[in-house]
């Protein structure tokens, strides 16, 4: 699970651990999948994986959202 943050001054990836979730934020708007897409690559990145092994499973327009990383 993770929570997105949009609209953000920086890109980066956090964990809470409280909430058993990562925070995601991006600097782009929610639209027409901006924001989604530069989580896709956050989460590439952070994990060290291809764009293409991450899916977004649940939440396409919330900002909590469960991904698959394959």
């Amino acid at each position: 699970r993770i929570r997105v943050k949009v609209r953000s001054h920086k890109k980066q990836v956090l964990y809470d651990a409280q909430q058993d979730l990562f925070s995601v934020c991006v600097t782009a708007l929610p639209i027409e999948g901006k924001a989604n897409a530069e989580v896709i690559e956050l989460l590439a990145q952070h994990f060290g994986v291809a764009k293409s092994c991450i899916t977004i499973v649940k939440g396409g327009t919330s900002k909590i959202k469960v991904v698959e990383i394959v």
